[in-house]
Order: C-alpha cells, then structure tokens, then sequence
C-alpha cells in the first residue's frame, strides 16, 4: 500500500495559496508514487501547492521534479478577476509574481534538493527542452492554444510506462472550463495512453508501450 504524504508536509501544502483539493491533492501523491524513477516534469506551479506533493513523492522514489512558470499568473489570476489574489503584486513591477511564494514553499518542505524550478513561458522552454520525461503534470495556463500546446511540446518527452497526470478536467461544460478536458480526450483518443485514475478533477493516464 502507497503511503500518504506525511503529515508535516499536508501542512505545508494545506498552507499554501493555490487550487487543488485535498482528495485531489492525496491522488496525485499516490499516483506519482507508482510513477517511474527518472525526470518529472509539472507545468503550471503557482505558489507550490502540487508541487508539495509531487516533490515528496519524487523523493521516496529517487526521481528529480521540474516544475516550470512564469510566475506572472494566468488570466484568472489578474487584477479584476475572481481568483485574483493581490497580496501576490509585486510593488516594483505592479504585476503578479508568484515565484517568492514557492521559494517559501519548497523551504517549508525541505524539498528544494529534489525539486528543480524553471522561470519561463512554455513556449520558450519547449524549445529547448529535450529530457525524456517519467512523470508529466498538465497544470498551466487554460486556454486551449497554450493547453493544446502543453501537451504537444512535452508529452512527446514522455517515456513508455510514464504518467501522464491532467488537473482540472471537467466533462461538463458548466462545471468548468474546456480546454484540459478536451487535451485529457487528445491523450485519450489516441491510443497512446490508457486511463487508470480519476479523483475530481484530476485524470491518471499511462503512456503505453
């Protein structure tokens, strides 16, 4: 049986801003548990929520975790918005800047030796990015060009055997927004993956051989 995150580190994460439930939260640990020793990658970090999770699993497993922003926030997240949060605005720029939050964040875990951060758009890392992939947590910006994106620039990296984890899936439209659902249907439909896992919003998939 997978253990659960430990208790010192739920704190942490129930502690930290961000949008992920804690049943949904307590699968993704598990299910990156049984996930492949090797590289992981989370696209998408905001304050370290998810990050909390993966990283803990991370390291019981010996795999490194990449978790890769901007840290500018998503549309969402913008002044005038509903999840717009403004003790996040930076006062030298006047924009949001997530990335000293995390920083906090990965120092409360004690996960800073096994979690990686890259500051970027996924539009510039994805040019250079080459490492194959064990883990893949779609998690970043929600309309459908970057999300369709996402998923074309990083799960190519994905190796047989590796998962493929997708949060905020909603099948019905009045529950939420529709781009993850349509790139989870894209990984579904085509017969590289198989679904093994489902908790909320959250979908678990397996990249076949």
């Amino acid at each position: 049986m997978v253990p659960p995150l430990d208790p010192a580190l739920t704190a942490v994460a129930a502690a930290t801003k961000g949008f992920l439930p804690a049943d949904e939260g307590a699968a993704l640990h598990h299910a990156a548990r049984a996930a492949p020793y090797g590289t992981w990658l989370e696209i998408g970090t905001y304050c370290g929520k998810s990050t909390v999770h993966l990283g803990a699993a991370a390291r019981s497993v010996g795999a490194q975790l990449v978790t890769l922003d901007h840290h500018r926030g998503s549309e969402e997240n913008q002044p005038g918005w509903h999840w717009h949060d403004p003790s996040l605005i930076d006062p030298h720029t006047g924009q949001l800047e997530t990335l000293p939050a995390l920083r906090h964040t990965l120092w409360d875990a004690g996960l800073d030796d096994v979690v990686s951060v890259v500051v970027g758009t996924t539009q510039q890392v994805a040019r250079w990015w080459t490492t194959p992939l064990s883990l893949l947590f779609l998690d970043g910006n929600h309309t459908e060009a970057v999300a369709q994106h996402d998923y074309a620039a990083f799960a190519r990296h994905l190796v047989p055997g590796g998962l493929l984890l997708i949060h905020d899936v909603f099948e019905r439209p009045e529950d939420g927004g529709r781009p993850p659902w349509n790139v989870f249907c894209r990984a579904r439909d085509s017969g590289a993956y198989e679904v093994v896992g489902a908790t909320g919003s959250l979908r678990i998939l397996h990249r076949t051989p």
